[in-house]
């Protein structure tokens, strides 16, 4: 899906006006472990994933890392406290795999913004897409067991299941690695 095909996608809008938006946006190679946002510094950019796969982690006051988001290609993936508001960040976001992306600083965006309807009719809704995400995933923990959020995760990204290392994904769960061992080996034991 090319960066046009995405905006189209979620807020329906011209070829023109697509590619318009599209011209504001750098094309990026990031290699694996990178961090392209990082915790106490202030995001610079926004990205649309093209290839690849991030993680959002934070340290829980053990100093354990705790993942908080995976993002599999293609996806639109920023900090927007920090982006937006200018702020560091708090969590930090690191290439899973050798990534391709697509970039737009924060002048090229507040631009976009201020004058491009379309653009800003599609922020809104990638932003109400982003909260009803991260809401399920929360209301997850109260309401599905482990098994059945991996299973979630398994039909919905099987990319990530593929080439994300297990301590990773037990974290985003909020599992142990060895209990996610046990819940991958009790469904290839079921099936």
């Amino acid at each position: 899906m090319t960066l046009q095909e995405y905006f189209q996608k979620l807020k329906p809008m011209s070829v023109e006006k697509a590619d318009e938006i599209a011209s504001y946006f750098v094309k990026e190679k990031i290699d694996k472990q990178s961090l392209i946002i990082q915790e106490g510094k202030t995001s610079k950019k926004s990205y649309f994933l093209y290839q690849g796969i991030i993680r959002c982690y934070t340290n829980d006051t053990n100093g354990d890392e705790v993942t908080t988001r995976l993002f599999s290609a293609p996806d639109f993936l920023n900090d927007s406290l920090s982006f937006f508001k200018q702020e560091p960040s708090e969590e930090n976001y690191e290439t899973i795999t050798d990534c391709l992306v697509w970039s737009i600083n924060h002048e090229n965006m507040q631009h976009c913004f201020h004058n491009i309807p379309e653009f800003r009719e599609w922020g809104r809704m990638l932003l109400t897409m982003n909260y009803v995400q991260l809401h399920k995933h929360m209301l997850s923990f109260h309401k599905r067991t482990a098994q059945e959020r991996y299973l979630d995760l398994l039909t919905a990204h099987p990319e990530i299941i593929q080439q994300v290392p297990l301590k990773v994904i037990a974290s985003y769960l909020g599992v142990t690695k060895y209990s996610l061992s046990r819940i991958r080996k009790e469904i290839t034991t079921s099936n």
